[in-house]
């Protein structure tokens, strides 16, 4: 088994067949080859995110009257690195230790991935037209903190056709599936490795599998392929050789640590744009030209080239046997092997796709500094460890990274607005903290909408990063709709998903409660969030009671709260009654309401009456944003008598009446405040350090 260029760079070595350790066995080519799972030994301490909860910020021993302080993981998102390090350079560069290699295809298990989580779904990696199996690296140890993952390797000399290619896939695909019947199948196929994915799926149907497509090779361009190779055909045999000779780049000559310096140099500055990219890819290719010309030999080039044709004309025979999820990810700046036409075709045709593009990428989408692939499993809601996602189980928690951008996303309107963050003590003293909000759950928080949500990002990320409170918004359902040609861009709603979002019912509500979750709930909703004129600070809260006796079951405390400060920095001049006077306006409200879900035949109340539009705002000079959190409702040990319902709708009128004393509170206070206006605030910076806190009214 030539396995010693994989082993100097993963320190792989075959699993036996002991209780803890299996063996993979597969017919690897035409000749009967055992072959085994190669799997990678590291002993790691779990760096997984919080628990959906969210983490403690004091724990009390139960055998000792003492307090032990958790660390907020989130403290110093200001100051977090980029998740992902790795880049096309340390993919060219790590593919040297596979030269050599012979053999048939076989999975490995990278060493970056540490051992995977319990419960976690395999995900199985095909690459493109190089074969490495290294199309990942990047995002190695991300995914293993939540996939088992296993790259397909194809050594360079290899010549399986894409039919077997397909049933060694599928062999594997069914032996995982019969171990654990209950788990989905991640595969993950780039290029020629997304036709493999989907002849897998479509010859096997039965079988729970979630497709990751990127940039798939949908077909291959005759006015290019035909002259390179004809050109190929007639090259000699030896050019790496030549490469190196001609050019002089030889692994360790000045000239090739020159690129690859400058290659390095590119990737810290981290030159911003299409072009920073291209420059960095071009010194690292330079750099690698020998790399380069040893994984694409002529004839494993000319292979290949025959490899991609069969392995196209195969699924587009086979593409309507598809069943299975898919994610298609997509580079604007890729169009060789990939036909948006067809990617259109392929999204009206699979039963349950989604399509992702990315404008600005190219080629190399796996390994451009933009692009994660957790995240985006994050923004889809893709991840999942059984039959469906679960919002709840499923969830997985921002790393700190994903949080700083998150912030910096918002940051001229956190800036702008400079938040006032006040909370009530149990002795009903108000302070401006979060001291006052429960540091353990289940809580639940109602209160007002701004306009468009305004209030959400700061309250959000402030909780998050102050008191390690994560709030689990219960979101409308239209932000988990991926509608074709909607007049909403869905990557709009991205980051309510990945910062906890869960579609409003009253099961999300209990579920969460249950998980003794910080739960966010706007009574209101659309009808507040999306207002018209004049009707700021109003509340739309319905009838229904049902959020506290669910409260109650589990004794969660419920925090009322109050926001203000939409007035401060826009004006409504185009609201839903406007627009639905204006032809273009009011067809487009018709549309988007009816992609949102929210026509409700023979509802007039307020609340079924939730209108889906843009409304028209004209910005104004920022001014400030207050909150202020009331003091908790207690419904411990009131299930029974809250089971009640005047009992439960005095408590609901009590909540609803302190978020109004909450809103009634801050509007009179700001009047007070000496720094309310943009200006007012510039000048204490300038004067007190721009990372100063600004002080506000007297409580």
């Amino acid at each position: 088994m030539a396995v010693t260029g994989l082993r100097s760079i993963f320190s792989l070595f075959a699993v036996s067949s002991s209780s803890n350790e299996r063996v993979h066995k597969t017919d690897f080519s035409r000749t009967s080859v055992t072959k085994h799972r190669f799997t990678a030994i590291k002993s790691i301490t779990s760096t997984s995110p919080p628990s959906p909860g969210g983490v403690q910020r004091k724990r009390k021993n139960k055998d000792e009257d003492r307090v032990t302080v958790v660390e907020n993981p989130y403290s110093k998102a200001e100051t977090a690195r980029p998740d992902l390090q790795k880049n096309l350079s340390d993919f060219l560069k790590e593919t040297r230790d596979f030269f050599g290699d012979e053999g048939p295809p076989r999975w490995f298990s990278p060493l970056e991935c540490g051992p995977p989580a319990q419960g976690s779904p395999l995900l199985l990696y095909l690459p493109g037209i190089d074969g490495t199996g290294l199309g990942l690296i990047r995002h190695h140890k991300k995914l293993g903190e939540i996939f088992d993952v296993w790259c397909l390797h194809i050594p360079v000399k290899d010549r399986t056709s894409a039919k077997d290619l397909v049933k060694l896939i599928e062999k594997t695909v069914k032996s995982e599936h019969n171990r654990f019947p209950k788990r989905p199948i991640y595969i993950v196929g780039e290029s020629i490795g997304a036709c493999l994915a989907l002849d897998v799926a479509a010859r096997n149907p039965n079988i729970d599998l979630a497709l990751i497509l990127v940039n798939p090779a949908t077909h291959v361009n005759n006015f290019m392929s035909q002259p390179l190779s004809r050109m190929l055909n007639v090259l000699p045999d030896g050019i790496p050789t030549l490469l190196e000779e001609i050019f002089g780049f030889k692994q360790g000559d000045p000239l090739t640590a020159m690129l690859e310096a400058l290659s390095n140099e590119v990737s810290v500055q981290r030159m911003g744009g299409v072009g920073g990219g291209i420059l960095r890819d071009i010194f690292a290719v330079s750099a690698n030209l020998p790399t380069l010309s040893r994984i694409f030999p002529k004839d494993t080039l000319l292979w290949k080239l025959e490899l991609l044709k069969s392995a196209i004309a195969s699924v587009n025979s086979h593409i309507y046997s598809v069943r299975a999820e898919t994610l298609i990810l997509i580079s604007g700046r890729d169009q060789w092997l990939l036909n948006e036409e067809d990617i259109d075709r392929y999204s009206r045709t699979l039963p349950k796709c989604l399509v992702r593009k990315h404008d600005d990428n190219g080629q190399f989408l796996l390994l451009e500094d933009n692009v994660d692939l957790v995240t985006i499993i994050k923004f889809t809601c893709f991840y999942r460890r059984g039959k469906s996602h679960d919002y709840i189980s499923d969830y997985i928690m921002p790393t700190t990274f994903e949080l700083k951008q998150q912030l910096d996303d918002h940051r001229l309107l956190m800036d702008g607005t400079s938040p006032v963050m006040l909370s009530t003590l149990e002795d009903g003293r108000i302070v401006r903290s979060l001291e006052g909000l429960p540091s353990e759950g289940p809580v639940l928080y109602v209160g007002y909408h701004m306009i468009m949500g305004f209030e959400l990002a700061p309250m959000v990320g402030i909780l998050l990063k102050e008191k390690n409170i994560h709030l689990r918004g219960l979101t409308h359902p239209m932000v988990f709709k991926n509608v074709q040609d909607s007049v909403v861009d869905p990557k709009i709603f991205d980051k309510y998903k990945l910062m906890g979002g869960v579609p409003v019912s009253h099961m999300s509500i209990y579920k969460l409660l249950r998980e003794k979750a910080h739960v966010l709930l706007y009574p209101g909703g659309v009808r507040e969030a999306l207002h018209r004129k004049g009707e700021e600070y109003k509340l739309f809260w319905p009838e229904q009671t049902e959020f506290v006796r669910v409260a109650s079951k589990f004794g969660a405390k419920i925090v009322p709260f109050g926001v203000v400060g939409e007035d401060d920095i826009c004006d409504i001049v185009l609201d839903s009654n406007d627009q639905r006077n204006i032809p273009i306006l009011k067809d487009l409200m018709v549309r988007a309401t009816k992609d949102a879900g929210n026509v409700r035949e023979g509802d007039e109340s307020e609340v079924g009456n939730q209108d889906c539009y843009f409304p028209g705002l004209v910005p104004k000079i920022p001014g400030r944003f207050y909150y202020y959190f009331g003091k908790p409702i207690e419904t411990a040990g009131m299930e029974k008598e809250l089971k009640d319902k005047e009992k439960a709708q005095e408590v609901y009128l009590q909540a609803k009446s302190e978020v109004e004393q909450c809103i009634a509170y801050l509007k009179m206070k700001r009047e007070n405040d000496p720094y309310r206006s943009l200006l007012a605030r510039m000048l204490y910076l300038s004067s007190h350090g721009w990372s100063s806190e600004v002080p506000t009214f007297d409580l």
